[in-house]
């Protein structure tokens, strides 16, 4: 199983909203991760900095294209730019992959 990590910033002020958005995210959201492959699925926060984390059961590679021809997370996306600042990969349509420096099992 493939791990990936993200990160991002939750602009001033809206820490509140984004988990508020967070605790009623959309169904057919979580239906599309899920399809996607993506597992525990997880996202922490130090002030306003954000790190995400999952695991892919068919690898990276396909989360990513999964989400990139979604409308759903398309619409997502857009649903967060008012509370968070993400800068995403041109080439995936995902977040860009954090470089894994050191893992214990």
């Amino acid at each position: 199983m493939e791990r990936f990590a993200w990160k991002a910033i939750v602009k001033e002020g809206m820490l509140d909203e984004y988990k508020r958005r967070h605790d009623n995210i959309w169904p057919e959201l979580k239906q599309v991760l899920k399809d996607a492959g993506i597992r525990n699925y997880t996202i922490w926060n130090v002030g306003n900095e954000l790190f995400g984390y999952f695991e892919c059961e068919k690898g990276v590679e396909y989360a990513e294209n999964f989400q990139a021809q979604s409308e759903v997370v398309d619409k997502w996306n857009d649903f967060m730019k008012d509370v968070m600042v993400m800068e995403l990969d041109p080439a995936t349509g995902a977040q860009p992959k954090m470089k894994q420096v050191f893992f214990l099992e």
